[in-house]
């Protein structure tokens, strides 16, 4: 029974995913185009709003922790680790004030209703994996931007998702990168404990009825601490948080 009210819910959860999508594809481009970069901003955190609350049609809810840690006007490196992508909807609309950009591979940059038109329009950067050189220009771009303006980047430090729930090591290139170009970024771990109890059986049906958490751990002064040391350090805190250290 519990089995078949999840392919039920799953179908419903898809159909609301997929009209979001589309919907806001055209707000974005409306606000984008006629309103500008701020208005175009406030409609993707609108759309990821929408996406969480899309969650309580498979009994999901979620918790969010920690979040007032972290200050204002400040630059942000937010390592995190991946499950699942709904990890992103979660880090957009929890720290909306901190102006999340995304790392992410160029395959994302078209063909997905307002994903892909966010991704290029809103100051996220997309990189060839095979292309370590491009990867990084774009990555040392990215620093500068969030170390000019405050804003904060988004980096799930693994480099893909871990649908079984236990963390990858860590890929430091990225976080090097970033930490090179925004030398006063605050780092901060986020924690995605239960996205991948979603998918216990694929992407369909999705797991229902699950508690969906997502922690803010102390953020991390660099102080003497050299890089390698830094992205030590945010690792094991998360794997500990996880129960994995």
């Amino acid at each position: 029974m519990k089995l078949a009210l999840a392919y039920i819910l799953t179908v419903i959860h898809y159909f609301f995913f997929g009209l979001l999508l589309l919907i806001f594809h055209l707000v974005q481009v409306v606000a984008y185009n006629v309103f500008g970069a701020e208005a175009h901003k406030r409609s993707v955190d609108l759309l990821n709003y929408f996406l969480l609350l899309n969650f309580y049609t498979i009994f999901c809810r979620y918790t969010f922790y920690g979040i007032d840690k972290l200050p204002v006007n400040r630059p942000l490196i937010i390592v995190s680790n991946h499950q699942s992508m709904w990890d992103a909807p979660a880090i957009v609309w929890s720290l909306r004030k901190h102006y999340v950009k995304f790392i992410s591979k160029k395959e994302l940059g078209k063909g997905l209703p307002s994903i892909s038109y966010n991704l290029r329009k809103g100051g996220s950067v997309l990189i060839d994996r095979k292309d370590r050189e491009q990867s990084i220009t774009e990555i040392s771009k990215l620093g500068k931007n969030i170390e000019q303006h405050n804003y904060s980047v988004c980096i799930f430090a693994e480099g893909t998702r871990n649908k079984a729930g236990k963390m990858r090591p860590f890929k430091p290139g990225g976080i090097k990168t970033l930490l090179k170009n925004s030398p006063s970024a605050l780092i901060v771990p986020y924690v995605v404990h239960d996205n991948y109890k979603l998918h216990t059986r694929g992407y369909f049906p999705l797991g229902i009825g699950k508690h969906l958490r997502f922690s803010v751990l102390d953020p991390i002064e660099r102080a003497d601490l050299s890089d390698d040391q830094l992205v030590a350090q945010v690792e094991q805190k998360i794997k500990e948080a996880l129960g994995q250290g």
